[in-house]
């Protein structure tokens, strides 16, 4: 009698190799038989007939925000809706712990400049019960979840916990400082962290402009704490590296990788600013993959895209007088009424912005990098229909193409822009990233960018489009976008006991209806505490999702099962 039976589906089992009819059976939240064909299992206190779907591993995220969220939010949506059934936190730097207590909001605030979660509802939906990383893994062990949850060690909470403002400020950090961050981050390696992460990007600031704590370390620093991972024996050291500056750094990626004996995984992306050095750095990754060592990157599956709505973060708008003057703390249904005034209109499309940093008027004012967004295939858009191209055809100024697709919707359209991994002049960078041995699936920062971006949906994605829908060019095949984000992301933080249909193997599956599988479009809530707003984005076509053996959602709904728990190093 086993506890579960899924019958009669297709499984994809994570190891790469060809689909093939079969069942698997679930007992104690283990995988205890896969059987072949139309093998009859037995008998089992529940069984779900997948009548031909899809039977995979759950996914594994490895590069998450829920730092915050895993505080207050059992289902860990986004990643809930999308069949995830472990999620990596702590990535880039930035965390929750270790904190004393005159830190608090100064993390919050670095969170939110970074990673733009709303402050609001971090202040109000943590409940600070630690000041150690030790403790916090404790505190987070006494919450459940839908999914398991890793952790890794930020260097920026480290920095500021032992160094202060020196830390804060970025200040050269002692022998003795280094000496003590060593020790606190094989403190956190010992009580369960599976890994360390920093940032060396300026991308990365708190909401005052101040960059991440680390973000300018001496190598030494990195070489010390690499060391102390050496002697604990496991770790990833995770890091979010500006990505013009990655040759420049790959000779120390190395370096790490030879003394830890264990992965180095960096933020890899192609980038308008160099449009064909991710070439470049797949060379990099091969010669070292070919020397033993454990340098990898991880990428997205779509182009990093903001989003920008009159109630996100940006839109094309922000910088003008009439709306810095008149409508930016107007509450939701008040802006959109004024929006639609044609005197409001006159004015934003005629006047100048102002106080726009160079980055901010490239992501705002550049027409010929910004769509309208409807679906799925816009991820990927065609030049020809960008509002640059759309203004060109028509005759009607850029600007006024952007404002109407803003109020299409009932106010609520979308301009999508993609910031890295999209250029017209550079064919298929990411399909060529994700057939290399070292590049691994990641990058979608779930539970980040919450106004901006929306990404969390991305494990959906790359089977609803990248193996079935795409056009433009060549699609991915089907085992292997599973592979990606199973046992090979599963493998890569020391997870040995999931990502596979195997006996013996956590009871981590999806059934999926692969003809119906789909993202829905990312709309606007304010589902957070203090009903802070978020971009989120449902799926549809999972039959199932099951963690630990308890089915956690069924048709896009969940269950009262919440079986995940805090990880505790390598498994």
């Amino acid at each position: 009698m086993h506890d579960l039976v899924i019958r009669n589906g297709v499984l994809i089992d994570g190891s790469g190799t060809g689909r093939r009819p079969g069942s698997v059976a679930i007992t104690d939240g283990v995988i205890t038989h896969v059987g072949e064909g139309t093998e009859d299992l037995g008998q089992a206190t529940r069984t779900i007939d997948a009548d031909g779907r899809l039977i995979t591993p759950g996914w594994v995220d490895m590069h998450t925000h829920y730092d915050a969220q895993a505080t207050w939010d059992p289902h860990l949506t986004p990643s809930g809706w999308h069949g995830v059934t472990t999620v990596i936190m702590g990535n880039c730097g930035v965390g929750f712990a270790p904190a004393k207590a005159d830190r608090h909001d100064w993390l919050i605030e670095l969170m939110e400049g970074v990673e733009d979660i709303p402050g609001a509802a971090m202040h109000e939906g943590i409940e600070w019960e630690w000041e150690t990383f030790p403790e916090y893994l404790d505190a987070l062990a006494r919450r459940n979840w839908v999914a398991d949850i890793g952790t890794q060690v930020p260097h920026g909470a480290l920095r500021a916990f032992v160094m202060g403002e020196r830390g804060a400020d970025n200040e050269d950090a002692t022998v003795d400082d280094i000496a003590e961050m060593a020790r606190l981050t094989g403190e956190g390696l010992r009580a369960g962290a599976l890994g360390f992460s920093t940032s060396r990007t300026p991308l990365h600031k708190s909401i005052h402009g101040e960059l991440v704590p680390g973000t300018n370390a001496d190598i030494d620093e990195l070489f010390g704490i690499a060391d102390a991972m050496a002697e604990v024996g496991h770790g990833v050291f995770q890091g979010a590296f500006h990505h013009t500056d990655v040759p420049d750094s790959f000779s120390w990626f190395r370096e790490i990788t030879r003394r830890t004996g264990k992965p180095l995984t960096f933020n890899f992306v192609q980038t308008d600013a160099a449009p064909d050095l991710w070439r470049e750095v797949l060379g990099m990754l091969d010669r070292a993959r070919a020397e033993g060592l454990a340098v990898t990157a991880q990428s997205t599956g779509r182009p990093i895209g903001v989003l920008q709505s009159w109630l996100g973060t940006v839109h094309p708008f922000l910088g003008c007088p009439t709306w810095r003057r008149e409508l930016a703390n107007l509450p939701d249904d008040e802006l959109l009424r004024r929006l639609a005034e044609p005197a409001i209109r006159a004015a934003l499309i005629t006047e100048a912005p102002e106080g726009l940093t160079r980055f901010q008027e490239f992501v705002f004012r550049s027409w010929d990098k910004m769509w309208p967004f409807v679906g799925d295939a816009d991820y990927e858009p065609v030049p020809s229909e960008s509002v640059a191209a759309r203004s060109s055809a028509s005759g009607v100024p850029a600007i006024e193409i952007a404002y109407d697709q803003l109020m299409s919707n009932d106010g609520h359209g979308v301009l999508y822009f993609p910031l890295f991994n999209y250029s017209e002049h550079t064919l298929d960078p990411l399909y060529e990233m994700h057939q290399n041995p070292s590049v691994r699936m990641g990058l979608a920062d779930s539970g980040a960018h919450c106004a901006t971006i929306c990404d969390g949906g991305m494990p959906t994605f790359m089977l609803s489009y990248w193996t079935r829908d795409r056009s433009r060019g060549e699609r991915l095949p089907l085992e292997l976008v599973v592979k990606r984000q199973t046992s090979e992301t599963a493998l890569h933080y020391g997870l040995t006991d999931r990502g596979l249909l195997k006996p013996g193997m956590r009871a981590d599956v999806n059934v999926i209806d692969y003809d119906g599988l789909n993202v829905e479009k990312p709309v606007m809530a304010s589902d957070f505490p203090t009903g802070a707003k978020r971009y989120v984005q449902k799926a549809v076509g999972y039959a199932a999702t099951v963690c630990k053996g308890q089915v956690v959602a069924e048709n896009g709904e969940f269950t009262d099962a919440l079986p995940g728990q805090l990880i505790r190093g390598p498994q």
